[in-house]
């Protein structure tokens, strides 16, 4: 394998990990009643809309057909993938949901 085709697949790897991870993050939202696109524009309000994550809500089943989600393990996926900021959302958003008795 040369150099151009290692970098492809590093890229093709980390685009395929990124978009689980992205499915992880709109699941729990769908399983706790959460709207994924409005969490996302709180933790980056100067990008415009993401496709991606409207792809993966698009991939969600009802929360009766889901596997629970823990609050620990969606914000591990998202500081593995460097998404601090929305990482902080998230865990403001845990922190309501608790108070809620959710």
């Amino acid at each position: 394998m040369d150099k151009k085709e290692l970098e492809q697949q590093i890229i093709a790897n980390y685009q395929r990990d990124e978009g689980m991870m992205i499915l992880v993050f709109a699941q729990w939202c769908a399983n706790n009643g959460v709207d994924a696109q409005e969490l996302y524009r709180q933790a980056y309000p100067q990008q415009a809309a993401n496709p991606l994550l409207q792809q993966m809500v698009d991939l969600t089943v009802p929360k009766e057909e889901s596997e629970e989600i823990p609050h620990e393990t969606l914000l591990a996926v998202l500081s593995m993938f460097g998404n601090d900021d929305l990482a902080f959302v998230v865990s403001e958003e845990i922190e309501r949901l608790k108070k809620a008795g959710k």
